[in-house]
């Protein structure tokens, strides 16, 4: 389904952890504009979410899944602790080990909407998922097959989510060599929507962050580096960037914050749209 007009629309959905729940604002606008994307391409948090959208899952409805999935702290620990791939005991035995790294697999079936399907072609929506080669030290577009094990390799974030090894390569975080893949819908979208969620600022600026928000925050700095060097090469229609740099990439317990937030550039949003659809009309 695309605008009325005919036109089509393309929507790119950055990493950046807990941030990312912005994503599902941007939705909703879609959904409430009645529009539909002609393709999705995602990353990291931005793949997890652009897949349950793909699925055919709208915004409200994402909404209301990640409310009620986080609404009970223990159960999310314990979906958690399932998701491990080591065990305490192993730091201990292997001093190498980590015992809290995550399997990116496991934890997206525990965590997805179960109405998201097995495989890229049974969506509703044609879907792009920026991971990592580690290896060969770039990018990879996966866009049919197994879809849990392409989303998993894309939120493979070193020291924290395990890599995935599909199709003979080791996939780790898309947001190492991609972090907002709107290029890929340059050619196949007439309008493209990026949504970046690591850009601006931290809001806080006094005392040493701990370990784990120092890797994310690195990580942020890296891609809003990466992301600027390709807006200057082209950008999007429509860039959208949700106030929501005052949370960290763990935030995932202060969704309703989150959302909050992101809230605040649907109307600005609908304008940009509206006036991108007519200039294409």
């Amino acid at each position: 389904m695309t605008a009325a007009s005919g036109t089509s629309i393309g929507l790119a959905l950055g990493g950046g952890g807990a941030r990312g729940l912005a994503h599902i604002a941007v939705i909703e606008v879609l959904d409430e504009l009645g529009l539909r994307p002609a393709v999705i391409a995602g990353t990291s948090m931005g793949a997890i979410i652009g897949a349950a959208h793909a699925a055919g899952i709208g915004g409200r409805d994402l909404r209301r899944h990640v409310q009620d999935t986080l609404r009970d702290r223990t159960a999310v620990l314990t979906r958690l602790l399932q998701a491990r791939v080591g065990r305490l005991s192993q730091l201990f035995a292997r001093g190498h080990a980590n015992p809290v790294l995550i399997d990116g697999e496991k934890f997206l079936d525990l965590f997805w909407p179960q109405s998201v399907p097995e495989r890229f072609e049974d969506l509703a929506v044609p879907l792009l998922v920026v991971a990592t080669d580690y290896y060969a030290r770039s990018e990879v577009v996966i866009g049919a097959g197994a879809l849990v094990s392409a989303v998993a390799g894309s939120m493979a974030i070193p020291g924290l989510v395990r890599p995935v090894v599909a199709g003979g390569r080791v996939l780790i975080d898309g947001g190492a060599t991609n972090p907002l893949p709107f290029d890929h819908l340059l050619p196949r979208a007439d309008v493209v929507i990026a949504v970046d969620v690591v850009g601006g600022a931290a809001r806080e600026t006094d005392g040493v962050p701990d370990p784990i928000e120092t890797m994310f925050g690195a990580s942020h700095i890296m891609q809003a580096a990466i992301v600027a060097g390709k807006l200057a090469a082209g950008p999007p229609h429509i860039m959208v960037r949700p106030p929501v740099g005052a949370f960290r990439g763990l935030d995932f317990f202060k969704a309703k914050a989150i959302f909050a937030a992101a809230d605040l550039v649907k109307d600005g949003l609908k304008r940009d749209i509206a006036a991108a659809l007519e200039a294409r009309a």
